[in-house]
């Protein structure tokens, strides 16, 4: 099983962010900080939720059991619930819905945020670097 941590950093709502991803698996260590440009905190959130995902398929790991642990609840329950009432989280989960289709199984758990400090320290690196 592969798990997948995420959290983003925005410095003003909407303004600069960044991602942070943690990769975990047999033999796996993986950490990124990745550009997000742009965008509100929750878009920042499904954006770099997408991304690890991207990441994973790139990297051809997703022949595999997939967890992905987030703590933006709104990301989490949008994608529970396969709804977004917000018009501008709908591209999201579509396309969330489209690369779900490329793993044999994957998994969202919501965590509290104190339990996500690593992808919580790489998103804060990311928002410096990409500033």
């Amino acid at each position: 099983m592969l798990r997948l941590y995420v959290d983003a950093a925005t410095k003003g709502n909407p303004g600069p962010s960044g991602g942070g991803i943690v990769i975990v698996g047999e033999n796996l260590h993986e950490q990124l900080h990745v550009s997000l440009g742009e965008c509100s905190n929750h878009e920042a959130e499904f954006k770099v939720f997408i991304q690890a995902l991207q990441f994973v398929i790139e990297k051809k790991l997703n022949n595999q059991t997939v967890l992905i642990h987030s703590d933006s609840k709104i990301v989490v329950q949008t994608i529970e619930k396969h709804h977004a009432k917000n018009p501008l989280f709908q591209p999201y989960l579509k396309t969330f819905q489209q690369l779900e289709n490329r793993f044999p199984l994957l998994l969202v758990k919501w965590l509290p945020e104190s339990q996500n400090k690593g992808a919580d320290t790489l998103a804060k690196q990311a928002l410096q670097k990409y500033q």
